[in-house]
């Protein structure tokens, strides 16, 4: 997928998704077609166990959807961009990997809203904004922004950011809980891959029973919620890296993991 403007490749376990379309990655149709592309392809690697979506360009992951597409087309035509980027953006949650998205640059509107469909958050300590601005266009946050950032931080905070649109720094993002990891500036894509590859090391079998217990398990009652933890323990018991991690703990050794 050299070729796109989202590229798809692999670092030993980790598979890494680029965003690459300069001036500031702003997305399209096409741009998400390409996106969906590389979450799709990384998701037929076996090879890849955990994911790190991160951008080619030093001043941006993503300022969002290019304004002047939106206002040249029908709202028909926007809006079929809006449900396929939906459709995009929940496989993220849907995928039994973990998702990483590695912001270093400003990201604005649909930019953060990418981010905010993946699993984690990490970000460089730097001098660049976070923030859904849409409101200042006489729009509200259409890729997601409404329902994820208040499941993150909490509606009155995420109110108070959309209502607004004021940005906010990684700082500032980190304290609110947009991200949850904030690196210095200098190192933070270093810090982020060393991460990821720490993680693909370990029991991934069993991170994608918790993040689909998370995912689907807040949407639930809680007495229903625990019987599908129940349920997705059960297998895991069965499964070769569990028999590892027992035996590795009885042995006082570090368990070496399999995804199996």
């Amino acid at each position: 997928m050299a070729d796109s403007r989202v590229i798809a490749d692999q670092e030993g376990a980790v598979g890494t998704i680029t965003l690459n379309h300069p001036k500031a990655n702003s997305y399209d149709l096409a741009f998400m077609q390409d996106l969906d592309a590389a979450i799709e392809w990384v998701r037929t690697k076996d090879s890849v166990k955990i994911v790190v979506v991160k951008s080619a360009l030093d001043k941006f992951f993503s300022a969002g959807a290019d304004i002047k597409a939106f206002q040249a087309n029908t709202t028909a035509d926007n809006m079929k961009m809006i449900h396929f980027a939906h459709k995009t953006l929940a496989k993220i949650a849907d995928i039994p990997k973990v998702f990483i998205a590695a912001i270093g640059g400003h990201a604005l509107g649909g930019g953060l809203e990418m981010a905010l469909a993946c699993d984690l958050r990490t970000a460089g300590d730097g001098q660049y904004n976070l923030g859904l601005p849409e409101i200042t266009l006489g729009l509200l946050p259409g890729n997601g922004g409404t329902q994820r950032l208040p499941r993150l931080i909490g509606r009155t905070k995420a109110l108070a950011m959309m209502i607004s649109g004021e940005p906010v720094s990684p700082k500032r993002g980190h304290e609110l809980g947009i991200v949850d990891f904030l690196f210095p500036q200098e190192s933070y894509l270093a810090d982020t891959m060393a991460y990821a590859q720490k993680l693909s090391g370990g029991a991934t079998l069993a991170m994608a029973n918790i993040k689909r217990a998370v995912y689907e398990g807040m949407e639930l009652p809680l007495s229903e919620a625990l019987e599908m933890e129940r349920g997705l323990i059960a297998p895991l018991f069965e499964s070769a890296d569990a028999k590892e991690g027992f035996t590795a703990f009885a042995e006082k050794r570090q368990p070496v993991y399999t995804g199996r």
